[in-house]
């Protein structure tokens, strides 16, 4: 019964790390973000750099990893040692869900810098890799004021 909880336990955290969201792209956009007006500005791509966009670190990852640990550790042993082996499994589970959840959810971003045409001034936005870009492109620069967004 204890092996069933434990398994059950470890997939619904799997899945429940799934769910999270990851960085969004240019052309995803949140609820949120609908109805609100942008300001459009043209461009050309001057220079392109591939990133890393770290991955998300919500409470979920730590507490599934914490709550397998405490279950596997409290597995081990007996009494008193049964007790600090879950609390210790807990702990390093919580560390290992964790860095799990942010393995899984970082993905591949690029730098993008833009040569706008109204004065000549360049800025750079990073954003998801899943629109592809080439030096000398024609791109929209959309922002407002919580973020900038790069489109072709």
């Amino acid at each position: 019964m204890r092996k069933l909880f434990s398994i059950l336990i470890l997939s619904t955290s799997v899945l429940l790390t799934g769910c999270i969201p990851s960085s969004r792209s240019s052309e995803v956009y949140g609820r949120e973000q609908t109805m609100k007006a942008s300001v459009v500005e043209m461009g050309v791509v001057t220079a392109l750099r591939p990133v890393m966009i770290e991955g998300t670190r919500s409470p979920v990852g730590g507490m599934g990893g914490a709550v397998i640990g405490a279950i596997g550790g409290s597995t081990i042993g007996g009494g008193r040692g049964s007790a600090v082996a879950a609390v210790l499994g807990a702990i390093m589970g919580g560390l290992a869900g964790s860095a799990i959840e942010e393995g899984a959810t970082a993905q591949n971003g690029v730098e993008i810098t833009v040569r706008l045409d109204n004065n000549g001034r360049s800025l750079a936005v990073v954003q998801a890799a899943d629109e592809p870009f080439r030096l000398g492109d024609r791109v929209r620069v959309l922002s407002n004021p919580y973020e900038t967004r790069i489109s072709h």
